[in-house]
């Protein structure tokens, strides 16, 4: 089970500074909407650059011109790109051909998504990778919803990786939903010691 760090909210300097504690324990890096919103394509390539062995997820959020933007990201370094589960199937078919094309991934958000039939849509189009997403504004009005899960339970050759104010009270819980990828943003990047945050929930992950 992967350990991916959400790098969101953060400047240049904490990223850099909280994956120097960290690198030991995580292996997803994901580059924050934010981040890239604050500093363009270039952080990307400067992560990517810095920890070529890491699998470098650019979270662009893409819901339009789905070949441009998955381009842009994996011409940055990126291995994974994010697109949101709302865009038209055009672009998701748009960012999955480019992402062969590549030899990258898309990761395909499902904030928002409600409906199980989407998931199978998806899995129609192509979708291998998608991320059960609980939402930072929806995360202030209570914890991770368990039901969010049974989305996409039981749906086979899916890869399923789950975002949503995950910390080592709530992590247990989620473990248990067998999971691919555990994906961590506040609970280690705000924590007083991050190193010791990402060992404490990678060491829960390798039990």
């Amino acid at each position: 089970m992967n350990l991916q760090i959400a790098l969101d909210r953060l400047t240049r300097e904490e990223c850099f500074k909280i994956l120097k504690e960290t690198e030991k324990f995580v292996d997803w890096i994901e580059v924050g909407t934010g981040v890239i919103k604050e500093y363009g394509m270039s952080i990307v390539h400067e992560i990517k650059q810095s920890y070529p062995h890491k699998t470098i997820v650019a979270d662009m959020k893409t819901c339009d011109a789905g070949k441009h933007e998955a381009a842009q990201a994996f011409e940055a370094g990126a291995d994974i790109t994010t697109v949101m589960a709302f865009s038209a199937d055009k672009t998701i078919a748009d960012t999955l051909k480019t992402a062969e094309q590549y030899g990258k991934r898309i990761m395909i958000d499902l904030l928002g998504v409600s409906e199980r039939s989407r998931i199978i849509e998806l899995q129609n189009l192509g979708v291998e990778l998608v991320s059960l997403h609980y939402g930072k504004d929806m995360q202030s009005e209570g914890e991770l919803g368990m039901d969010l899960f049974s989305l996409t339970q039981g749906l086979s050759n899916l890869e399923v990786a789950v975002a949503g104010g995950i910390n080592l009270e709530t992590l247990p819980s989620v473990i248990e939903k067998g999971l691919s990828t555990i994906i961590v943003g506040s609970a280690i990047t705000k924590a007083v010691n991050p190193c010791d945050s990402a060992a404490a929930m990678k060491g829960l992950l390798t039990k």
